[in-house]
């Protein structure tokens, strides 16, 4: 008897749980039971596929406020207040469909000033970032409209000090005088060493390309002047010729900018000698530490005796140099590059809270179009630029493109249409290179057509608007790029207009989208620049 009511009670509550279930009835005892032989909802996405509808993406809740993800399919815009998680709706994960041509999304701006320097007076400036009254005097009056230092100047110049630096942050930040002013104090606080048989600099700061050496050696020079130190700048692609020349000026510079392989030249001639140096900045480390310059790198830092430690910078007559590494991202490999002619103890990074992120200041927008529609849309939106800065209400514009053929072939359209630009690629004499860079930054002309050669060194406080024409290849490229607008001290606001056409475009483009989304930093910047082969052909076109 215990045993079948037993099995009674097993029959009645299994027969319940089925008429609990959504579209089962309760049966006959003699009738089959159905079984669910697949989930509901995979079922559903079967019927969709066969009948050829989709269904559209959840909008996401939108409140008051900034937005943040503005679409051109309203469900994919994301408000301002929303972090998403993983995995996050993107607007380019249907966009290898021919189907989503003319389809565009924007990072919007959720700051609407450039990072604001912070709010320090002339007495506490001194005091916080350890600068002698000397040096603040030369900077007022190189720069009248600088007169507090920015957050990574302030965390960077008062351990300038005797230790080794690496100061990561993100481009506009105004790390050139982070490192420039200390630079300028300790070699005012030196003796004068005896003069060398060939020219030999105390303070050596070496950059990537000769656009960049140029402004560098610009703003050590307004700087310097005052101060009676002496600069010049050592650049490449013009012979030995020239490079003596440079060298030969007198009085012979304090502070030398230069190029890797113009000083690598110049020092496997004995043209100049490095034992004085006292101060050695790497600016653009993250490009200096490529496998494009590494090997001249290494040659240059195992010839400028790197201290090994504080106590080796504080003799005067016998100068070890204090290496400094600047740059946009974190290389990898420097602590590597470094144990070769220092101690690892003795460098200390700097990083800023905003490294690798998506500047907030900046509006991105990310367009698909045909690749027959690119230049329609390039013209359409340069004639509307055109206007606009006629009347004085906007700013200038660059036009990015991964190859010089690129460059001359644009300007060819922009000719046919009327429209007056500039050109600067890798391939130009270095004299005309230097012409072109010196006119746009004087204003000369509003367009600049250009290869990444102007993505690092370029004066770019007018920039407003940047076109990448060729998405860049690299998340480093897309950085240095949007860089060029929304600097510290810039007049107008800033926007980034990129096309993504091909494949690879899309897969970058995803990445930047959904770190905007996710508001995290972009992804794999934590190690050294690695190109692909055409890309590292690209660069010592344009940087050799």
């Amino acid at each position: 008897m215990a045993l079948a009511r037993r099995l009674r009670l097993l029959s009645l509550a299994a027969r319940l749980l089925l008429a609990s279930r959504r579209d089962l009835t309760v049966r006959g005892p003699n009738e089959p039971v159905p079984v669910v032989r697949i989930p509901r909802a995979l079922q559903r996405r079967q019927e969709e596929r066969h009948s050829g509808q989709r269904s559209p993406p959840r909008p996401m809740l939108a409140r008051p406020g900034l937005p943040l993800m503005s679409a051109r399919r309203p469900e994919l815009n994301q408000p301002a207040h929303l972090t998403l998680g993983s995995p996050a709706p993107l607007s380019l994960r249907g966009w290898r469909n021919r189907r989503t041509h003319a389809d565009h999304f924007s990072i919007e701006c959720t700051q609407h000033e450039a990072p604001a320097p912070r709010n320090l007076s002339p007495k506490g400036s001194c005091t916080e970032v350890c600068l002698e009254l000397p040096v603040l005097s030369a900077l007022q009056e190189a720069a009248p409209e600088v007169v507090q230092p920015t957050n990574v100047q302030s965390s960077t110049i008062p351990l300038l000090r005797g230790r080794h630096i690496l100061c990561a942050a993100e481009t506009g930040s105004g790390k050139t005088l982070s490192y420039m002013l200390p630079l300028l104090q300790r070699l005012l606080g030196q003796p004068s060493l005896d003069p060398c048989r060939i020219p030999a600099p105390r303070g050596l700061v070496l950059v990537p390309s000769r656009e960049l050496a140029e402004l560098v050696r610009a703003v050590a020079q307004a700087l310097g002047s005052s101060l009676d130190l002496q600069v010049r700048e050592l650049g490449g692609g013009h012979g030995m010729r020239r490079i003596r020349l440079q060298l030969s000026k007198q009085p012979p510079a304090d502070i030398l900018v230069a190029t890797p392989g113009a000083l690598w030249k110049a020092l496997k001639t004995q043209l100049i000698s490095l034992e004085q140096l006292s101060f050695l900045v790497l600016d653009d480390a993250d490009m200096l530490l490529d496998e494009i310059f590494l090997e001249l790198v290494d040659y240059i830092l195992e010839g400028s005796h790197i201290a090994e430690g504080p106590a080796d910078l504080k003799d005067p007559f016998n100068p070890k140099a204090q290496l400094v590494l600047v740059g946009a991202t974190f290389p990898e490999g420097v602590g590597q590059l470094l144990s070769k002619v220092a101690s690892l103890d003795s460098l200390t990074p700097v990083t800023s809270d905003k490294l690798h992120c998506i500047m907030p200041h900046v509006r991105q927008t990310f367009m698909r179009p045909k690749g027959t529609e690119k230049v329609t849309g390039l013209v359409q939106i340069l004639r509307q630029h055109d206007r606009a800065y006629r009347t004085g209400a906007a700013g200038t514009v660059l036009v990015f493109c991964n190859c010089y053929n690129t460059v001359n072939w644009l300007g060819y359209i922009l000719d046919d249409h009327k429209i007056q630009h500039l050109r600067l690629q890798g391939q130009m004499p270095a004299s005309m290179r230097a012409g072109i860079f010196q006119s746009f930054q004087k204003g000369s002309g509003d367009i600049l057509l250009c290869t990444d050669i102007a993505s690092q060194g370029l004066d770019s406080t007018q920039v407003e608007l940047v076109i990448n024409y060729d998405f860049p290849l690299t998340l480093q490229d897309y950085i240095h790029r949007a860089g060029r607008v929304g600097r510290v001290g810039i007049e107008v606001p800033g926007t980034v207009i990129s096309f993504v056409t091909h494949p690879w475009d899309m897969s970058l483009a995803q990445k930047i989208e959904l770190a905007a989304r996710q508001r995290r930093s972009l992804p794999g910047l934590g190690s050294s620049v690695r190109e692909p082969l055409h890309q590292q052909t690209l660069l010592q076109q344009a940087y050799i």
